[in-house]
Formats: structure tokens, sequence, C-alpha cells
């Protein structure tokens, strides 16, 4: 509901129909940031969905009882974390929720599967290659040995959200191309009885490669998150190194922090 003044309404606009709206003037949390937070929200939780048009700031202004400027500055806000998109010719529309993950031992497509974001992989490298130094340190093997080296490009909406480079021992499991594409790595290790124990894990950031820009739909330069991973099975062996960037603009790490006691 939006209130004007001290009664409550409804609020429907286009797409927004199927979007309750609570807009309290009486909080000293501004109004654009408090439609900004519960737009959002709609597009996380998929009541707003890629594709959906929001309709223009007049007609929302009107309808919602904002000023144009408060209405222009919360579209603004999701314009630039890449939630809404403006159209000339077709208005403010929808162009995807940002991808919020868990710190914890999971594939990124069994991730993205559960909170109904309809990944999709593109195997760009599946093939046998001697280890370099560092992959050999963290799978625990000699330089040099052979190892399986998959670079997949990863997408939700049919747009690009990471590139993933893995490294596995080469004796460990058969990797199908075709299978890879319509599953995750971690749920084939699975089926092949291999148990994921525990993993090291470092998350960082850096600017976009030109390459990395162009299979992500990036501007060059653009921010990217960055994870290194290895992971080990049951026994404690080394099972899957991996080295993968994300968009920012389209992906965040989620995780809960405890005092210790």
């Amino acid at each position: 509901m939006a209130r004007t003044g001290d009664s409550a309404r409804p609020v429907t606009v286009s797409a927004l129909e199927s979007v309750t709206f609570d807009l309290d003037r009486t909080s000293p949390v501004p109004l654009y940031y408090q439609l900004a937070q519960q737009l959002e929200a709609a597009i996380e939780h998929g009541i707003l969905a890629p594709g959906n048009l929001l309709g223009n700031e007049v007609d929302l202004s009107v309808r919602l009882g904002l000023s144009r400027p408060t209405v222009r500055q919360a579209i603004q806000s999701l314009v630039d974390k890449g939630l809404l998109v403006r159209r000339r010719g077709v208005g403010t529309q929808v162009v995807h929720s940002q991808v919020k993950r868990p710190l914890e031992l999971s594939s990124l497509y069994d991730d993205l599967e559960s909170a109904g974001q309809g990944p999709t992989t593109r195997v760009l490298r599946n093939e046998r290659v001697p280890a370099s130094a560092d992959v050999a340190a963290a799978l625990g093997i000699a330089e040099g040995a052979e190892v399986v080296v998959l670079e997949r490009l990863r997408c939700t909406h049919g747009q690009p959200v990471a590139f993933l480079c893995n490294y596995l021992p080469a004796a460990l499991l058969e990797l199908d191309t075709e299978r890879l594409e319509s599953t995750g790595l971690y749920r084939m290790m699975r089926s092949a009885g291999i148990t994921l124990h525990s993993a090291r894990q470092s998350v960082g950031a850096r600017s976009a490669t030109d390459e990395e820009a162009a299979l992500l739909d990036e501007k060059e330069g653009a921010a990217l998150l960055t994870m290194q991973r290895t992971a080990y099975d049951d026994t404690g062996r080394p099972v899957e190194y991996g080295s993968h960037v994300y968009r920012a603009s389209r992906y965040a790490f989620d995780f809960q922090l405890l005092v210790r006691p």
C-alpha cells in the first residue's frame, strides 16, 4: 500500500499490479529509498520478472502519489545496480535480479537453479593439459602432470553471470561436454561417487580484461568479483581447483557473521 496523508491505497502500474507497496511518509527513511528497496525486493523474489515493464515516471508518480523526482531517483538507483533499464519508446523494464550466493560449499549451478534463476552453461574448453605450478600446488600433484581444464560461461535468463575456469585431476572422472552444458560440475562429481567435504576459498575483486568484458557483456574495465577455490573430498584429497570471475553488477556473495563466544 502507498500512503497519502493518513490514508493508504493499493498501487498498480502495468507489471506492478501484482506488487503491494508500503511507503511511510512519517519515516525518516527517504521515500525514494523506500520505493527502490520495495521494487528491488519484488525483482529479487520474482514478482517482477525480466522483461516486465514498469510504466513511465509520470504514471508512477501519479499512481504512487509521489513527486516525479522521487520516482526518478528510485528508478535510477536500480538502473545503476543493473536491475532496471530505460528503453526509448518502451519505458522502464526489468532486466534481471542480482544473484546472491551463500558462502558455502555448493555449485553455482545448483544455487542458481534453487533460486529459480534458470541457469544455462556454454562450455568453451574441455581438454587435458599439463598442470602449471599453481594448479599443481592446489591439487597436490606434480607440476606437468595431466589435468582436465574446463572453461564455461554461466548464464541466467539468457544473460552471462560468470566465467568459470576449473582444473581437475585427469583420472578423477569423465567430463562429457554435452552433460556439462545441462547440469553442474559438482552434481556430476556426486553422481560419480565423489563426496565433497570441504574447501579453501578466497574472494576478491578486479577490473575485467578485454576478453572477460566481451564474454560477460560488460564494458572494458568493469568491476568483477573473483573467487578461487580448492575443493576436497571426504578423504582429504584435492579434487577440484577453480578460478572464477563474476559480474559485480549481477552477482554478490551473501554470508552471515557470528560473534566468537
